[in-house]
């Protein structure tokens, strides 16, 4: 049984689930400490001003990396929800399935978990039903800094918003689609994106990647999707 291990991000791009078409299982990395400036708390949206971060603040921001991942405390006295949603509803209110949707991610968002592990798991097993990934999820019992070749393919740190892809496919994508602002293709975006442009189709342009490398782990506890 093939697993693909990666950190628990905030509404990941298209790769993180283009990567999940050829395993069995998610792994989610739940022993590591908290890394700055990653997908661990930001996605990237496009708006009519362009490719714009969305952030999720963290309480005590200046020691977080010393704090576990699955420890971190969501920082509300930022209202960050509204700004989030507001800069959702205005960058995909037009588009084609953002209404099909907008109910099931803003009932998350209101609900405040306290830490950004549950909100970011809570968002994930969305978007695996949204796009009709029925895989295993599971966790690490363990932090390892590294795994040898065999059945895991380790992809944590993968993906960076500092490393964008230059195409479609580059951004695990089998051919661009039809976004609501620019001329041109922006690769490399949340897959709020693409799930708000193409609904239920969105798992088809995903384009599978081979899984190669780790070696084979047992997970103490997990969860079914």
């Amino acid at each position: 049984m093939s697993t693909v291990l990666f950190e628990l991000p905030y509404c990941p791009p298209a790769a993180f689930f283009a990567q999940l078409l050829t395993a069995d299982r998610l792994l989610l990395e739940r022993h590591e400490h908290y890394h700055k400036q990653t997908y661990r708390n930001r996605c990237l949206v496009l708006t009519a001003q362009g490719v714009q971060p969305l952030t999720v603040p963290v309480v005590d921001g200046n020691r977080s990396e010393k704090v576990s991942i699955d420890a971190l405390e969501i920082d509300y006295r930022q209202n960050w929800v509204h700004r989030h949603w507001r800069t959702l509803q205005t960058a995909y209110g037009n588009s084609s399935f953002f209404e099909y949707y907008a109910d099931y991610f803003h009932d998350i968002f209101v609900s405040k978990p306290d830490r950004l592990f549950e909100l970011n798991l809570a968002l994930l097993q969305l978007l695996l039903r949204c796009l009709r990934l029925p895989l295993a999820v599971e966790f690490t019992g363990e932090w390892r800094p590294s795994y040898p070749p065999g059945i895991v393919l380790d992809r944590r740190d993968w993906l960076s918003p500092k490393s964008l892809p230059d195409t479609a496919s580059g951004a695990g994508l089998r051919q661009p689609y039809r976004q609501c602002f620019g001329a041109g293709f922006v690769p490399g975006l949340s897959v709020l994106d693409l799930l708000f442009a193409v609904g239920p189709a969105a798992g088809q342009l995903l384009l599978p990647a081979p899984l190669t490398g780790g070696e084979p782990y047992a997970p103490s506890a997990g969860l079914s999707i």
